[in-house]
């Protein structure tokens, strides 16, 4: 979901700014050194997984891995998902430079969201529908909170936002899905990964 440059008002480019500063010293101070391998390679799996943009008006949709990144990483999924955004806006300009500090607190919140709503509970039983949730969840939050900056910025923009919104429901229910799978798998073969 990147809202592309030139979109968004000064206001709200500099609360994204501000939001995603935070949460990267945040991940930041909370990541151990034991942790930058996994890091590195949740942020190369969500920059893979967005390389299939969809274009909706002055944003875009794709498969994002948000909640498999908050599950795991924690606050640490904040620097991750910088570092994958930076990089599709240099080499592919999805977004853009400006715009990177809200497309980042937007990812980077949602998938802190769903750590600190399920993730523990994922270690737990029951943690096939926790992960359903969590990833349908992470969807919905950056989908709302997208539109949430766009009407922000202009109220011209609603119609846009809640097409937006609308058509995240759909990929809401297959990132649940793929969510619940990874977490299935990684329980199974490495549970040592979710700790």
């Amino acid at each position: 979901m990147h809202i592309s440059e030139g979109i968004l008002s000064g206001g709200v480019l500099i609360a994204g700014w501000a939001g995603t500063l935070a949460g990267v010293s945040v991940g930041l101070k909370k990541t151990n050194p034991d942790k930058i391998v996994k890091v590195a390679l949740l942020s190369s799996a969500f920059f893979l997984a967005s390389l299939v943009n969809v274009k909706i008006g002055p944003s875009s949709t794709h498969l994002s891995l948000l909640a498999p990144m908050g599950l795991i990483l924690g606050w640490a999924a904040f620097p991750a998902i910088v570092v994958a955004l930076l990089l599709q806006a240099v080499l592919f300009h999805f977004g853009g430079l400006l715009v990177l500090g809200v497309n980042a607190f937007i990812m980077g919140i949602s998938a802190v969201s769903v750590y600190l709503l399920f993730g523990e509970k994922i270690r737990g039983t029951g943690s096939k529908i926790y992960s359903f949730i969590a990833g349908a969840l992470a969807v919905m939050i950056a989908a709302l909170l997208v539109g949430l900056s766009l009407g922000l910025t202009d109220g011209n923009f609603l119609t846009a936002a809640k097409l937006i919104i609308l058509v995240h429901l759909p990929l809401s229910l297959i990132e649940g899905l793929a969510t619940m799978f990874i977490i299935s798998w990684l329980k199974r073969v490495s549970p040592e990964f979710l700790s």
